[in-house]
């Protein structure tokens, strides 16, 4: 298990960064990656280091354990193949997922946030049930490999991961998204869930100052529209 659980995660690595990356490039002759983005020391620099922290981490741990450095406990047998299963569903449900969602993006698909750039705002699909299905479908995928070798340090990594999406969308992603998209956003939002159905949906309170970049100006002095997060369950 723990030899598969490392192949499968190299390939998941290949497949949603490397060939991702390349098909992205031949469509639309950009890359799509802006790296690490933010000021060293922001919320999103940190965002971005816990991120790549995490996936390599993940990488370590299944490593460590086939070399039985850190090996995975094997007692009880049957729990220990039943968690394992489980893990292996869960990473190839979560693999799929990342390159369905990525795929769904389009020419909108980018790693990182480049502040100067507008892309269009994906609302279909997947995306109409969560407004970040890749990055719920990578956290499946490694919780999936982080079962299928449980030790400290690949459930470790599971954590860090969780904790980066968190600070990259809510710190990052999110506001970009409505300094962008204005209105357009924060009413998708406000009926979308941040990762899973109708759970992190946002909720505004004021009025609409519009959208950056769409050359709309009030000559009303209203005030700034005001977002707020509001968790459902």
């Amino acid at each position: 298990m723990t030899a598969l659980a490392l192949g499968l995660y190299l390939v998941g690595l290949l497949a949603v960064f490397g060939v991702r990356t390349w098909l992205h490039r031949r469509r639309t002759g950009s890359s799509g990656f802006h790296g690490i983005s933010g000021p060293r020391g922001s919320l999103s620099w940190w965002a971005g280091i816990a991120f790549a922290t995490a996936l390599l981490l993940q990488l370590l741990a299944a490593l460590l354990a086939l070399l039985e450095v850190l090996p995975a406990p094997v007692e009880p047998a049957r729990i220990a193949r039943s968690v394992g299963v489980a893990g292996l569903v869960l990473a190839v449900a979560g693999l799929m997922g990342t390159l369905a969602a990525q795929a769904a993006m389009g020419v909108s698909w980018r790693i990182g946030v480049d502040e100067d750039e507008r892309t269009k705002l994906i609302t279909s699909g997947v995306f109409a049930w969560v407004r970040n299905p890749v990055f719920t479908a990578m956290v499946t995928a490694q919780l999936g490999v982080g079962l299928m070798v449980p030790t400290v340090l690949s459930l470790a990594a599971v954590a860090l991961l969780v904790l980066a999406v968190q600070l990259q969308v809510r710190g990052t992603e999110e506001p970009y998204l409505l300094r962008t998209h204005g209105q357009h956003y924060a009413s998708y939002a406000a009926r979308t869930g941040r990762f899973l159905p109708a759970l992190g949906r946002m909720r505004s309170t004021g009025h609409d100052h519009g959208a950056r970049g769409e050359g709309r100006r009030s000559t009303s002095r209203r005030p700034d529209h005001h977002y707020e997060i509001m968790e459902t369950t």
